[in-house]
């Protein structure tokens, strides 16, 4: 039995229980003379359910994780016997070709008879062992959901302990990101601390020249680079103010229209068709604004006399700035509905206009959303490559020109990745150094933001 039909069954299997325990519980209840049941028959049969899975569901985890090792140690054993005695590194690289055969992403031409036997050993071990998993899971769910059913009693606790279940998940899923986020910064820390004992720090975070090509030999030319930041930093900036310059007026304005003035069937037409542009992807943005954007914008420059870049930070951050539209309009619109009818009532009760209200009460109650949507469009202004890439270019130019070629933080992180440069060398470890500055430039909007929140969140709660 395949991995992903026995993980099916075995949801079939719970989902049965869980009818099976509540019909139980039901008829623990209806006996005579028999106490209320403390909790409800739902609590039973979930209870039930949660002892058919969760059991199973740890076996065929944890085999998962060892299997392959297990299964290849085996395998290779025929290999071994008939090449004696492998060092390690022979015996990682036997492992590898192992696994390619398997998959069938081994190319080469000539096959060592040893190794297919191991690769055929292999198969047959993994097709038993899901044989045997299959009948170890299907049993230890069947016993565990039997052994449940037969605890059900009138005082048997069973909300309380699906709900210490409910509430363990939670902490293991809370957990799980915390540590993620933890492990994504220290991975970003300790290869930045690697580039920062290669190149200044401050000449990475003061330097205004970004050239990172460093020499795969020594008596190539160009073999040592230029990793000053400033430049990429600063293209990254240029796009992403004119990126907010766009969506944050039409996406706020459009926002208070529609909240505000439109009629509910306006309201049910444009919304939605204002948050497709959201679902539109970035690289059909940067199609539209390397072809139509960039030479509109350059033949209007040449026709007013005005040097402008075929590929310029103004392309880029007009059709960032559209995409970016539909982020602050949408969570704006949200924010501002949530606010109280009862402030708009008595502002207008006063004698203030609409407009007025809007103005001095509406917008003000509901700044620390608007504040957090612009945040949210900010973060994906600067974590924006393909349209970059496609209409601002590669160059890392040090200009607040706008019809200037730029570059950005992330366009360069992906550069600097690819490639056959060394892993441990200054230009694939900058892509790191830039994920640190990266990293603490949304921190600081994250702060500020947080601070701006609060502040009017005191004022209007």
């Amino acid at each position: 039995m395949s991995p992903t039909l026995l993980l099916a069954v075995l949801l079939a299997l719970s989902s049965l229980t869980y009818r099976l325990g509540s019909k139980r519980a039901f008829h623990v209840a209806k006996k005579p003379d028999s106490p209320v049941l403390h909790s409800r028959p739902g609590y039973h049969g979930m209870l039930v359910a949660l002892w058919c899975l969760l059991p199973a569901l740890a076996i065929f985890v944890i085999w998962h994780i060892f299997s392959d090792d297990l299964l290849s140690a085996y395998a290779v054993q025929s290999f071994s016997a008939a090449h004696g005695e492998l060092s390690q590194a022979r015996m990682e690289l036997l492992l590898n070709d192992l696994r390619n055969l398997i998959h069938g992403s081994y190319f080469s031409r000539e096959i060592d008879p040893a190794l297919q036997e191991a690769a055929d050993r292999y198969l047959a071990m993994r097709q038993t062992a899901n044989t045997a998993l299959a009948v170890v899971v299907l049993t230890t769910a069947t016993l565990a959901a039997a052994w449940a059913s037969w605890r059900i009693s009138p005082a048997l606790r069973a909300r309380n302990q699906v709900e210490r279940v409910v509430k363990i998940c939670l902490t293991l899923c809370s957990t799980i990101a915390v540590f993620t986020t933890l492990g994504i910064v220290l991975s970003i820390i300790f290869e930045s601390i690697r580039f920062f004992q290669q190149v200044s720090f401050f000449d990475f975070l003061f330097g205004l020249k970004w050239s990172p090509q460093m020499a795969i030999r020594a008596d190539q030319a160009g073999s040592s680079g230029s990793f000053g930041a400033v430049p990429v930093l600063a293209g990254t900036f240029l796009i992403s103010a004119i990126a907010m310059a766009i969506a944050v007026p039409f996406g706020l304005f459009s926002a208070i229209y529609l909240s505000e003035y439109a009629g509910p069937v306006f309201r049910k037409i444009v919304k939605p068709m204002l948050e497709i542009l959201a679902g539109v992807p970035t690289v059909v943005y940067g199609f539209f604004a390397a072809l139509v954007i960039a030479p509109s914008i350059r033949n209007l420059g040449m026709g007013l006399g005005l040097p402008v870049a075929s590929e310029s930070a103004l392309a880029a951050g007009l059709v960032m700035g559209v995409m970016i539209i539909p982020f602050v309009s949408s969570l704006s619109d949200d924010i501002i509905n949530a606010v109280p009818q009862s402030l708009r009532d008595g502002s207008l009760a006063l004698g203030a206009t609409r407009s007025e209200t809007i103005k001095n009460v509406v917008i003000p109650a509901a700044l620390p959303g608007i504040v957090g949507s612009i945040l949210l469009a900010v973060s994906r202004a600067i974590g924006e490559t393909m349209i970059v890439v496609m209409a601002a270019g590669l160059a890392a130019n040090l200009t607040l020109n706008p019809l200037q070629a730029v570059t950005t933080v992330t366009v360069q992180i992906v550069t600097l990745l690819v490639g056959d440069q060394e892993f441990d060398s200054p230009k694939t470890l900058a892509a790191f150094a830039l994920g640190m500055l990266l990293f603490v430039v949304t921190l600081a909007l994250n702060v500020i933001a947080l601070y701006v929140v609060r502040k009017y969140r005191e004022e209007y709660e």
